[in-house]
């Protein structure tokens, strides 16, 4: 459909609705933002979990989709057992496991797949939606991050525009509809800075896990919110920005941005600049992305003018910051780099989350899975994995011998 929603005299058609990761923070918020919409706009087909099964019973009960997925086969049979026991007068199909994501992500009826499944668990199945031609509302960042060059081939064959759900993403395609590609000078992420922006340094190496997850301004998943504190995020997000938006790294600035108001700029070569405001709220880009090339009206998402009394600008510090230096290595090593970085991440945050880590360490577990990372080229799904696979082993070993270390002294 070119990313532009059809119509039928006059009116849109229903849009059907398949998640990934139905159950988590943005799979939660795309829900609200259907149930608040009227009902002839969005009608919810399939979902995908993990394992919460409770919220993806009730999800299930209350928007009877079609096919249902979870993690395991066990899963599948609990939850088949609970809809059951609610006394559902048709269940759904149930599957379970990589295929039952991919299930999910190309129904049939479906011609909108929120990609919104937490790491790479997500890339098979979102690919797989690309390629038959859905329309993406992206928020799972590993989808670029460690396929971006493979993905974005796929989306320009099937004629398929990924639409950013994050919000820095989010702000700039919205910035970006003011003028021709060719025309941008360069984009500009903001970034809050996290819990740690004034943190002395020291004190930074050793923060708990407690006072990396109190972002100051956005709530969100375990993981996204260490990435957060750690600037892995942003990294991520210029990772990103040169795939969705085909702008070189150069072209791509990050700025600490402490009230995290302004979600992102884009820079024009006669030097104007246009910036996206909004609330910190989620909803405001899901709801965006899914009503695509329209704009809906919001009764509760609203920008408190009264409160904004100042925007702030900060340079990054790459000393307190080093994440964000290795994804741009990462990014112009290019590869499998990307992957690695992701993957020695996520694989650091659950040892920093588990207290086999300290949060300093988040940053060296990176590092040097990037120094042991071959120069290879990834051209297929299962090079991806691979590499994601192998780069996990790496940080593995990496956080055992940090933590061998650590018990010596």
């Amino acid at each position: 459909m070119d990313g532009i929603e059809e119509v039928l005299n006059g009116e849109a058609l229903l849009k059907q609705i398949a998640i990934l990761g139905s159950t988590g923070s943005i799979g939660r918020q795309t829900l609200a933002v259907v149930e608040a919409m009227p009902e002839d706009r969005f009608s919810v087909v399939a979902l995908a979990a993990g394992s919460n099964i409770e919220e993806l019973a009730k999800q299930v009960l209350r928007h009877h989709p079609e096919v249902v997925s979870v993690a395991t086969a066990a899963l599948a049979q609990t939850l088949t057992e609970r809809l059951r026991s609610e006394g559902i007068a048709k269940l759904p199909e149930i599957h379970h496991g990589s295929a039952g994501m991919v299930a999910v992500a190309t129904h049939p009826g479906a011609t909108t797949l929120v990609s919104a499944a937490v790491g790479v668990v997500g890339l098979e199945a979102t690919y797989a939606a690309v390629k038959a031609g859905k329309q993406v509302a992206l928020s799972n960042k590993e989808v670029l991050v460690a396929a971006g060059e493979i993905v974005m081939a796929a989306a320009r064959q099937a004629n398929v525009e990924l639409l950013p759900v994050d919000s820095e993403h989010n702000a700039i395609h919205q910035c970006m509809r003011a003028g021709r590609r060719g025309e941008v000078k360069r984009l500009v992420l903001t970034a809050s800075g996290g819990p740690f922006r004034k943190t002395p340094l020291a004190e930074m190496a050793a923060a708990t896990p407690e006072q990396a997850l109190a972002h100051p301004n956005w709530r969100m998943g375990r993981r996204i919110t260490i990435d957060s504190a750690t600037l892995v995020n942003k990294g991520f997000e210029v990772i990103e920005a040169h795939w969705l938006f085909d702008m070189r790294p150069d072209q791509i600035e990050v700025v600490i941005h402490p009230q995290s108001t302004i979600h992102s700029m884009v820079e024009y070569v006669d030097g104007s600049i246009l910036a996206q405001l909004g609330p910190t709220d989620m909803r405001m880009p899901i709801q965006y992305a899914l009503t695509y090339p329209e704009r809906a009206a919001s009764n509760d998402m609203a920008l408190e003018w009264a409160k904004l009394r100042r925007l702030d600008f900060e340079k990054v510090s790459t000393r307190r910051f080093p994440c964000l230096r290795l994804a741009r290595e990462a990014l112009r090593k290019k590869g499998a780099y990307p992957c690695a970085f992701n993957a020695a991440d996520e694989v650091a945050v659950e040892a920093f989350l588990d207290r086999r880590l300290p949060f300093s360490g988040i940053s060296e577990v990176i590092e040097r899975v990037l120094t042991r990372t071959p120069k290879v080229r990834l051209s297929v799904i299962s090079d991806v994995l691979a590499a994601d696979s192998e780069a996990r082993r790496m940080a593995a070993e990496e956080v055992n011998r940090m933590s061998a270390r650590a018990a010596a002294v």
